[in-house]
């Protein structure tokens, strides 16, 4: 039997219907990843991101390996990684290094895109483009028209932005640093981040209309990033919980480590479970608490 994009999609989504973070009877999204070709946004050389024996990711090379490149690409645990040390290393064969771009996996872009919960119709702001992936996902929801992305990197931008084009989503392309949002376009009715924060950015709270949600992953004690689904006030502030554990790479401008005192997490939350965690965000700071 042939090896297709299109049933590698089928199954692929046929797993995630099985699974505790899957669709979850969300049947656009269900519907939106069927119909959306996962393999048109994945470059034909990425990174696998385990390391083999020796230390270094091995390359993906789809001209190569067709068949390898095209399953990993509908593994619905396995994100692929993109870019390394912000594209200082060429995709040429097995690397090291930091991961700065990948395209997350099928679980996690659908997870992503659930608690979210876009409207047909919604105003959408996307901070990391990337791929292009997620925001073709995005557009088949709301409207290309309705979706904004902005992706620092250039070279991604473009490459996403004429990827979107040819599957018929122009969906605005903004090149530039994500953490003052974008401010021409708002309010939006939903903000998502596909890059962890240690501290959600004042521009997003300011550019989300009044009862609006946002998504982002949120850098914490645990050793992972966990995923909070934020509701807007119209004036700048959010409140929400955390969601899910995820794993993101960081927002460039936030790289840095900070204390979490500093980022107003109390010293019992580490050893709190992180379903009981709450998160308050305005202009003053942001505030986690353990409980109700």
């Amino acid at each position: 039997m042939a090896l297709t994009g299109e049933g590698l999609r089928a199954r692929c989504a046929r797993e995630l219907d099985r699974s505790p973070r899957g669709f979850l009877r969300s049947a656009w999204l269900h519907e939106a990843f069927l119909a959306v070709p996962r393999e048109h946004f994945v470059p034909d050389r990425v990174w696998w991101p385990a390391p083999g024996r020796d230390g270094r990711y091995a390359l993906l090379d789809r001209a190569e390996r067709p068949r390898a490149w095209l399953k990993a690409v509908y593994l619905p645990g396995a994100a692929l990684i993109t870019q390394i040390d912000d594209g200082a290393v060429a995709p040429t064969g097995p690397a090291t290094g930091r991961f700065t771009s990948s395209i997350s996996s099928p679980g996690v872009v659908v997870e992503l895109l659930r608690h979210l919960a876009p409207e047909p119709g919604d105003k959408v702001l996307e901070i990391g483009t990337g791929t292009g992936y997620t925001t073709a996902l995005l557009a088949h929801r709301v409207g290309a028209a309705r979706v904004v992305t902005v992706e620092i990197d250039p070279r991604l931008a473009t490459r996403a932005e004429g990827r979107l084009r040819a599957l018929g989503r122009a969906v605005r392309v903004v090149r530039g640093d994500g953490e003052p949002g974008h401010a021409p376009g708002a309010p939006y009715d939903r903000i998502v981040a596909t890059a962890s924060v240690r501290r959600v950015p004042p521009a997003w709270l300011a550019q989300l209309a009044p009862g609006g949600t946002l998504v982002a992953p949120l850098d914490t004690p645990y050793g992972h990033d966990l995923l909070v689904r934020l509701t807007g006030d119209g004036r700048g502030a959010a409140t929400g919980r955390a969601v899910a554990p995820v794993e993101f790479m960081r927002l460039r401008g936030q790289r840095a480590p900070r204390p979490y005192g500093s980022l107003g997490w109390p010293p019992e939350a580490e050893a709190a479970d992180w379903e009981t965690l709450r998160v308050s965000v305005d202009g003053d700071g942001q505030r986690v608490r353990v409980g109700d």
